[in-house]
This record gives C-alpha cells, structure tokens and sequence, in this order.
C-alpha cells in the first residue's frame, strides 16, 4: 500500500475544494516546467557572445592574440565553434534522451512530489555551474560537456512528473484545451529565458546561467513544500478518465452505482466523514507493456521528428538571426522569443481544435502538413523585414510547437489512461518517458544535424527541417486512417449505409 504523502496542514485548511487542489497543482506544475525550459535557453542566447565578430568591438587590445577571435571565449575562438556548440547541445540533448526512458520507470516508482523537487534543486545547480565557468575563468571543453551531460540527466525529472501531477487531478474531458493552455509553460520558459539571458550577455554571460539556475531551485523548493500528487493524499475523489457511453455529452460528470459524480469528482450527495478503505495500490506498468498500448509507438516516432524541428529552432535560432539578419545577440535573442510566442497559441488550438474533433493524429498531421511551406517560406523571405520576420516567426512557431505540444500532454496523458490499462494510473509517467524520451532522440540529434550542415549554408538547414516534418506527419499516416474510420462510421448509421 502507498501510504499519503504528507501535506502542510496548513495548505489543507486553505484549500477545502478539489477544485482548489486542481488549480494549485496546475500553476506549481506550470511553473515548475516553466522554470526547466528557462534554465535550458541561456545556452542558445550565449552561443553569439562566446564566437562574437570582434571587429565590430574596434580594435584588440592585445596584440598576441588573433585580430578576429581576440574576444572570443576559448576554447569556442577556432574555426569549428559551430561544431564545438553542436558537442554542447548534443551532450545535454543525448543524456536528456537516454536519461528520459529511465526517469519514468522512476517518476511511477518514488513520490512525484521529492522526485520533481530534488531533480530542479539539481537542474539550477548544474546550470549555475555552467555560468561560473565565466567567472572562474575556466576554458577547458570537457568542463563545460560534463556540466550539460549531468544536467541533461538530471532535468528528465521534470516532465514525466509534471504530466504524471496533471494527469491525476484532471479527467479526459477537455484535457486537449487545458494542457494546450497549460504547455504553454514551454514557451513562457523559453521566452523568460530569453530575456533574463539576454540581460547580461554582452557584460557577464556567467550570470545568464547563475540566474536561472538560482530561479529553477527556488520553484523546487516550493514544489517541495505545496504540491499535491494525488487527489486521493487531501481526501479528493479521482478525475473521470474514461467516459461511459451514456454520458458522452458530459465527459466530466458519470453516473455511478453511489450517485452522480460532480466536476470535481465528489458524490453529490455527500462527501462520506468515515474513512476510507485502503485500496490495493496496482503495480507499475512494464516498459515493453506500455509500448504495448495502441497509439504509442506511433506518437512515439512522430515526436521525435516533430521535436527534431522544434529544438533546432530553440538553440540555433537566435544565431541563425544574427549570421542571416545580422542582429545583435541581444536584439537576436529578443525577436527569437517570437517563435515561442507562435508555439503559445499553437499549443492551444491544437488542444482545442483536437477536442472538438476528437483526432489528436489528424490535428498534429494538418498542422505539420502546414508547417513544411511556412518553413520554405521563412529562410526564403523572413528576413526582407522586422514586420515579415515577426510574421513568420509567430506562423512557423505555432505550425512546428502545435503538434509538439499536443503531443507530450494531451495524447501522453490519454495513452498514460488508456481504456487497455483498466483504470491502472500507475503507467501515465511511464508513457509519457517514453513518448517524451524518443522525441528527446530527435531534439538530440536536430542541434547536432544543425552544426554539421550549417557550414555549408543555411539552405541546407532548413531542407534538414522541412524532411524531417514531413517524416513525422507520414509516421502518423495508421493512426489518422483509424480516426477517420471512426468519423465515419457514425456518419455513414446516420445515412443508413451499413458499414462493415
């Protein structure tokens, strides 16, 4: 049996709703997230200060050194700086990967609420640490490897266990509208770090590392102390997550043999005083038996092609803006926020579009069906002006992250709660490892595919992205037929053709 995790007094008598604990858990996980992404963006902004154009600083102070990497920070002052950045992307991206299939067999296994917090008191440590190598003037490469691969490891705490937290306090019902909404944690973190990155990058970059590191341990701690894991821990009812047929029209509210459940999961004809019965916890689900629920290979692959695409974007970006635009790092690392901005209202219409419909394939098919034009479009013309760059930037960021989005919440969290599982909670964070992990393979190998072939120009880049788009909506091709099978299967009985 597991027993309740502890919760403040205190935080119990503030709280009296179960509709009070859902909004709590909503905004400690978003800001949770929120934090993870904006301790993993300085990396990008920093990239244009560590390789800057130092004739444009006027001229070298010291003349032992090189007249055009004088100002560079070594061991990033060579020739190969863009293939030195790719080695760092790859070493957080490819222990984030590797890391990500483990952390959900542990996220089912310890409590959500020490493993989330003790993993963001150890993501700002390694970040902080990443920003001292400014001050302590340290210029070897392998420092800077190692701190990105722990750090890596360590931030794979954060998303199986935040989905995990949401997915226990909320139902199917809008599920899509809800975590579209509340994904936008990624871009919110992407766009802060953005900026707090970009505060000090042009006098002490150190401190664009040290101030987020400091932010993401601060939440944990906060996480520590406030957050709810299960509705069951405050004397909640759980969330409906498989609607009975003769409710559909309600997926929030189900009848049962006691009463008829509320939105918030209690009986409406009381809230028993006694207490409850100790219900047997399930076991775990196996790795090989959540690759076995319907629908998760699929999205499995699908994201790391989607994922591919959209981290290329969240660290080669603001460079990309710099080489082709011709921005300063600062500026550059600004207008790149726009793209997070896209990924904001993507996120959201996806959610919303995928619960209108009920085709969470179709939904991410369509809008990467999009994307790969709109992605022509921005390397082509995206930088014949400020108004048609922000345009593009915002298209291209809600068409890429849209799908991305839906993806790592909404359809994790169905397939965590998949009707196979027989009500068995205990595989949400696993599947979601899964899903996030492969995708974390793309994310891996995007960064690194960018660094190799963007010395032979940006084109080639961009036709790296547009494939790897079309892969992921190809991959999707079973699993949208099946939804379209199911619309029209209904449409056809309303017609009165028989369909076999």
């Amino acid at each position: 049996l597991r027993p309740p995790i502890p919760v403040p007094q205190t935080l119990t008598s503030l709280l009296p709703s179960s509709h009070s604990y859902r909004g709590l858990t909503l905004v400690l996980t978003f800001l949770s997230y929120t934090s993870y992404h904006l301790s993993r963006k300085p990396i990008s902004i920093v990239k244009s200060q560590l390789h800057p154009n130092c004739s444009t600083l006027g001229p070298n102070p010291h003349n032992d050194s090189n007249s055009t990497t004088w100002c560079s920070w070594a061991p990033f002052d060579g020739d190969n700086y863009k293939e030195l950045f790719g080695a760092l992307d790859n070493a957080f991206l490819v222990a984030y990967a590797i890391g990500m299939f483990i952390s959900g067999i542990f996220g089912e296994r310890l409590p959500l609420r020490y493993y989330l917090s003790g993993g963001m008191v150890l993501s700002g440590l390694f970040t902080a640490l990443f920003g001292l190598g400014y001050f302590w003037d340290i210029h070897v490469l392998w420092y800077f490897i190692v701190v990105q691969v722990c750090n890596g490891l360590v931030q794979t705490t954060g998303w199986p266990t935040v989905v995990a937290c949401v997915g226990n306090w909320f139902g199917k019902g809008k599920r899509g509208l809800i975590m579209g909404i509340w994904n936008s944690h990624t871009s919110v973190g992407n766009i802060l770090g953005s900026l707090i990155a970009g505060a000090w990058v042009s006098s002490d970059w150190g401190l664009s590392f040290v101030v987020p590191g400091i932010i993401i341990a601060v939440v944990g701690i906060i996480c520590f102390l406030f957050l709810v894991e299960y509705p069951e821990d405050v004397d909640c009812s759980p969330p409906v997550h498989h609607v009975m047929t003769t409710s559909e029209k309600d997926p929030e509210a189900v009848t049962s043999n006691e009463g008829p459940l509320s939105l918030s999961g209690q009986s409406s004809v009381g809230h028993s005083n006694s207490p409850k019965e100790p219900a047997e916890e399930p076991e775990a689900i196996s790795f090989l038996g959540a690759l076995r629920i319907p629908g998760v290979v699929e999205f499995s692959l699908c994201l790391l092609f989607a994922k591919l695409v959209s981290y290329t974007f969240l660290y080669w970006l603001p460079l990309y803006i710099v080489n082709v635009a011709h921005f300063g790092a600062k500026e550059a690392g600004d207008l790149s926020t726009l793209f997070d901005v896209g990924g904001i209202l993507g996120g959201i219409f996806a959610g919303l579009i995928s619960d209108y419909t009920g085709g969470r394939a179709t939904t991410c098919c369509v809008m990467l069906v999009v994307a790969a034009p709109m992605l022509f479009l921005y390397n082509h013309v995206g930088q014949n002006g400020i108004g048609t760059s922000i345009a593009m930037l915002i298209i291209c960021g809600a068409l890429v992250n849209g799908p991305y989005a839906l993806i790592t919440t909404a359809v994790s969290a169905d397939l965590g709660t998949h009707e196979s599982l027989k009500g068995n909670a205990k595989a949400l964070s696993t599947v979601t490892a899964i899903i996030d992990g492969t995708g974390s393979i793309g994310a891996a190998l995007g960064p690194l595919l960018a660094g190799l072939i963007s010395p032979t120009g940006w084109n080639n880049v961009f036709y790296m992205l547009i494939a790897a788009d079309v892969l992921a909506c190809l991959l999707l091709a079973r699993v949208v037929v099946k939804e379209a099978r199911g619309w029209c299967g209904p449409m056809a009985r309303q017609r009165g053709y028989v369909v076999s």
